[in-house]
């Protein structure tokens, strides 16, 4: 007598992997640009910065907000590269800037407080160095420093020695060749320290543009500064993250400067009180 097969369960039917149809919506994460994971600094006892880790998307503004002496430069100099880190690691576009510091470099362009600027070169001289150094065609390269002077508007000071320039003009330089071989990140430590009103608005404007087609951070202490341009908002003190989101959830009434103060105050001597992280 013939045995009846055996009835075996109904397998859970797998989602079709053929491609989507016209009219179903794809959503794409944006591609990660600036990443830290677990980056700290010491020196001797001394924390900088201590345990930072966060991630950056494609086409963000974010400003790295904190007082003086919060350790936003030190973060900046080991996300760039500059500085190597006690702990962590950093990585630009998908690179690691201690292990494939050339493919970061490329995608990086990088505008410290104080650049270090030739004076007796001329803003094009310096353009042209720069440009030889990087290894940029001679064709690439006279199209960039057209494109970056106007950006910069550089037109009145391109022949005149770096040294004799104010110091907005000096900035707008320094600008210039952290743009030239059109990074796809952008990080600029305090870039309108010392420049005046009119100076900092056409910097302000110059962000913005930046920012439809490029990644930036900046680091400030000017709570203004942020308001202007930023969409997300770190906020840092003592070498530790204390805010990191939309600029709109840290604000209170529209603004920066209360959250600001909570934040960062130093406690009393001998109490207990230490500032709340903003959930």
């Amino acid at each position: 007598m013939e045995q009846e097969p055996e009835v075996q369960p109904e397998q859970p039917v797998e989602p079709s992997a053929s491609p989507p149809g016209p009219d179903t919506a794809v959503v794409t994460t944006p591609a990660a640009m600036i990443e830290a994971h677990g980056l700290s600094k010491y020196y001797g006892p001394f924390v900088a910065v201590q345990d930072a880790s966060f991630s950056i998307p494609e086409g963000q503004i974010v400003a790295f907000l904190g007082p003086n002496g919060a350790g936003k430069t030190t973060l900046m100099r080991m996300l760039t590269g500059f500085l190597a880190p006690s702990a962590g690691q950093a990585a630009i576009a998908g690179f690691d800037v201690r292990d494939d510091r050339i493919e970061a470099s490329r995608r990086l362009g990088y505008l410290p407080e104080s650049g270090p600027l030739y004076p007796d070169m001329t803003p094009l001289e310096l353009l042209r160095f720069f440009g030889e150094a990087r290894e940029m065609s001679a064709a690439t390269l006279k199209r960039r420093i057209e494109e970056v002077v106007e950006i910069c508007a550089l037109e009145l000071v391109l022949e005149k020695p770096i040294g004799k320039l104010s110091k907005g003009y000096k900035q707008r330089v320094g600008l210039s060749q952290a743009l030239l071989h059109d990074p796809a990140v952008l990080i600029m430590d305090e870039p309108t320290a010392g420049l005046d009103p009119n100076q900092i608005k056409q910097f302000r404007d110059n962000i913005q543009r930046l920012g439809r087609t490029k990644t930036l951070l900046i680091s400030t202490h000017i709570l203004q500064e942020v308001e202007a341009v930023a969409d997300r908002v770190m906020l840092i003190h003592n070498g530790r993250l204390l805010f990191d989101g939309p600029r709109t959830e840290l604000e209170e009434n529209g603004s920066l400067e209360e959250p600001f103060y909570r934040l960062t105050r130093e406690a009393p001597v001998g109490s207990s009180e230490t500032p709340a992280p903003a959930a």
